[in-house]
Formats: C-alpha cells, structure tokens, sequence
C-alpha cells in the first residue's frame, strides 16, 4: 500500500509568507526612497531660494 502525501496546503502557506515578505520589503523600500526623495527636494528648494536671493539682492 502506498501512502501519499498531500503538501499542496504547506506550499500554499509557503507562498503567502513569501507573498507577505515581499509586500512588506517593497513598502519598506518605498519608504526609504520616499525619505530620500523628499530631503532631495528641500535641499534643492533651499538652494535654488538662496541662488534667487544672492541674485536679487546683488542687483
């Protein structure tokens, strides 16, 4: 007699915790890259306010 094993339901759970991993890397990386985008964009606004600044008042 031959036993067989049903893993389909272990496979299934291996695929959503690898599924959840994966969406919680990709928000975690959107995050970081959200952080760096933003202080890009300050530093670059408080530059280019300082450049108009020194211009105006040098004129």
């Amino acid at each position: 007699m031959n036993i067989k094993k049903d893993n389909n339901g272990q496979i299934s759970s291996e695929m959503i915790l690898l599924i959840g991993l994966t969406l919680v890397f990709v928000l975690i990386v959107g995050e970081i890259v959200f952080k760096l985008n933003n202080h890009i964009n300050t530093k670059l606004k408080n530059l280019i306010e300082i450049g108009r600044n020194t211009t105006l008042n040098n004129l």
